[in-house]
This record gives C-alpha cells, structure tokens and sequence, in this order.
C-alpha cells in the first residue's frame, strides 16, 4: 500500500492512467451529471491553472516559481496569442491574474487563525490515500492534513453563496470521501476571489448525510452503465425530470 501512496503523491501518476484505477470525488460528480464523460479526462483551462497556482503558493511554492505568465490585457491580444504560440501551450494565466491570486495567498496567510492551522507543525500537505467506500477503489489527496481534521483550501466567486456552491459543486461528497478514507472531518477554507473576505466552514452532519447519499446514487449508475454487471449501454443515457 505504501508503493500505492507514493506514486499518488507525484500529480502525473495520481491524476494519470495509475490513478485512473481508482475513483475520486470529481468521478461521482460526473457521474451524477453526465456519465457519458465519465473517464474522459478533463482538459485543463485558465480557471483550474488559478485555482492550482492558489494551492501552490500556498502549500507548494517550489511549484509556483516555475510558473510563467502574459503581461498582456486580455486573451484575445496577439501578444498573448504569440506567447502561448512560442511557449507551445493552449492557454498562459495573464500577468494581472497571477498577481490577483498572489494577493489571495498573502492575504490568507495573513491571517493570525489561518496561519496557525495551516502551517501548524505535524501538518502533511498534499497527502494521498486509498480505500473501500461501498465496495469500490477510491483515492483522495488532502490538500493539508492536520492532527485533527483535513484542510481544504478553495477560491470562491461569492463567499456569501459558498454553503450553497458546496453542495453544486460536490464538496459534500467530496467530504464524505475524505471523512472515509482519512477517518477525520473536513474544513473548507475559503476566500473569495473577488473581495478577499475570507470563511472557514465546518461540515455537518446533514452535510456529510447528503455526500453520503450523492455517493451511493452514483456508484449505482457506475454499476448500471460501467460495472462489471452493466444492465446499460451508456449511449441509451437520458435524464428524466418533472418541469
């Protein structure tokens, strides 16, 4: 299992063909909304390269040197166009961009509560683990993983709306997983990206009942379309819903 854990660790394995074994919390959100994509790599765009660059300078800063932007006003400049064009990329974040999610970092980490627990000592960052969850292979990556609860660093475009984003975005399950193959309760530190206010919400027990079920209701579509038993072929996919 320690080899397992080790090859997680490296992001080329975790999110590769090696971690492809195994499903993840992003999977059951998937699978809730559109199986026809499930196991079709998601590709990456400006909106993911902020969100990891956020997490980088924060818990990985050698990572963060190493990215380059365009001093260039919007993504429709020739000067940005000929940038990716000579670095032989389809997307760079802009300069003003990275500067905003610098500002994030700085301003989170400037923080007295949300320094302590984020660099308290005995805290692993970017830690790996795979488990049973109802009978199926799962892994997680916990962003830091302190002595009494996982960290989960996230960027919002509306603090305010943040309780109701987590649950559109899957953070419930993605709790429930975590709170499974770890054994300790999740928090989500948030910032808006907009404002820079900032909120640390813990999980409830409703919460962690709901990713539980959002879970369950998406490994029967796995077992329906993909399982070793599929009864469906997923091109006969459709949603059903009362208007």
């Amino acid at each position: 299992m320690s080899d397992v854990i080790d090859k997680l660790r490296d992001d080329s394995q975790y999110y590769g063909k090696f971690g492809r074994q195994f499903l993840s919390n992003s999977d059951i959100k998937v699978l809730l909304e559109d199986p026809s994509k499930y196991g079709v790599p998601t590709p990456d765009n400006p909106a993911f390269a902020g969100g990891r660059l956020f997490h980088q300078l924060i818990l990985e800063p050698e990572k963060a040197a190493n990215v380059v932007c365009v001093d260039a006003a919007s993504r429709n400049t020739k000067k940005y166009k000929d940038a990716c064009a000579e670095a032989g990329v389809p997307f760079m974040l802009l300069c003003k961009e990275q500067e905003n999610i610098t500002r994030l970092t700085d301003k989170m980490l400037g923080n007295l509560d949300f320094f302590d627990t984020i660099r308290e000592d005995g805290n692993v960052y970017e830690q790996p683990a795979v488990g049973t969850i109802m009978g199926k292979q799962f892994k997680g990556k916990a962003d830091i993983l302190g002595t009494d609860c996982i960290i989960d660093l996230k960027t919002t475009s509306n603090l305010d709306d943040f309780k109701w984003s987590a649950r559109k975005y899957g953070y419930d399950s993605q709790a429930y997983i975590y709170q499974s193959l770890f054994g300790k309760p999740m928090v989500f530190y948030a910032i808006d990206k907009k404002t820079g206010r900032m909120g640390m919400f813990d999980t409830s027990d409703d919460f962690i009942r709901r990713g539980r079920d959002k879970v369950e209701r998406a490994l029967e579509v796995y077992d329906r379309f993909f399982g070793a038993d599929a009864t469906h072929n997923i091109e006969t996919f459709y949603i059903k819903e009362t208007l």
